[in-house]
């Protein structure tokens, strides 16, 4: 029997089996649902990879960010950094807030969380660094009354060009409903480098703006244009971010959307936008 199953699993693979279809999105898994590997940890006040009061950790397959071991929130703002810097990407999340703010968390900061694009590194941050330089997908849960949309811009340390100006307030809402409640909400960003950046909450498109780039308002500027080699932001780290509320990931994925666009390659993709010839291969 085994040798019959063998025999069929090698006509199959005769058939297609390892077969690259340049058709079919290859979604990476940055969270693995088991533990925090391949992530890097910075949380204010304590020095790269120390997990003050155990904010980051992984529970029954869900990431999150935990207060319960906090008696009071003193600004500890937390990131959980990706190893890999990407260029051209979509990212998507499913988040939901539980629980109550710890005391001592800002008003703002109720329900609040955010997906770090575009991001300096964690290493480089300081020790006492409340937010990397970065673009921010500002996630939101609603309080019960009233709107509180989510899938926002803040921009720490940067700016971007809206409606054809440049836009430098600190935030900017989308034109998402509200999300009151425990629920899981999904949210998805499509970054093309350093052109265009669009913002999705269950699908719907609420936001959309273009060349990120650095803020030269900040004391920071000059090291930031050195560590991004120049003043648009054409790639950098993702990053998750805790504020004092209670937050979960349940899926963190991301599909590449810079490759091979050769069709002759045996890697090549469809829906790849930018083109690497690094990439190609050919055997």
């Amino acid at each position: 029997m085994r040798h019959i199953i063998s025999i069929a699993l090698f006509l199959v693979c005769l058939t297609g089996c390892g077969k690259n279809d340049p058709d079919r999105e290859d979604w990476i898994q940055l969270f693995n649902g088991k533990n925090l590997k391949g992530w890097d940890i910075k949380i204010a006040g304590s020095p790269l990879n120390v997990n003050y009061k155990n904010t980051f950790r992984v529970k029954n397959g869900v990431l999150q960010a935990n207060y319960d071991e906090y008696q009071k929130f003193n600004g500890e703002y937390a990131h959980l950094f990706y190893k890999e810097k990407f260029s051209y990407y979509k990212i998507r999340v499913q988040y939901r807030f539980t629980g109550k703010q710890t005391p001592g968390g800002a008003g703002w900061a109720y329900r609040n969380s955010g997906i770090m694009l575009h991001g300096q590194s964690a290493a480089s941050m300081k020790t006492d660094q409340l937010f990397p330089t970065s673009i921010e997908f500002q996630l939101l849960g609603g309080s019960g009354t009233g709107e509180r949309p989510t899938g926002n811009l803040c921009t720490p340390g940067t700016n971007v060009v809206m409606h054809d100006s440049l836009y430098t307030p600190h935030s900017f809402n989308s034109s998402s409903k509200t999300y009151n409640g425990d629920q899981w909400v999904e949210a998805e960003a499509i970054v093309l480098g350093d052109s265009l950046i669009t913002h999705l909450i269950n699908e719907d498109t609420v936001l959309t703006y273009a060349k990120p780039q650095l803020d030269p308002r900040e004391a920071t500027y000059h090291e930031m244009l050195t560590q991004f080699g120049g003043n648009l932001l054409t790639e950098g780290y993702i990053s998750l971010q805790g504020e004092s509320n209670p937050v979960e990931f349940r899926k963190v994925e991301l599909l590449k959307l810079k490759g091979c666009m050769d069709p002759k390659a045996l890697n090549y993709k469809s829906y790849y936008i930018k083109h690497d010839p690094d990439q190609c291969r050919y055997k």
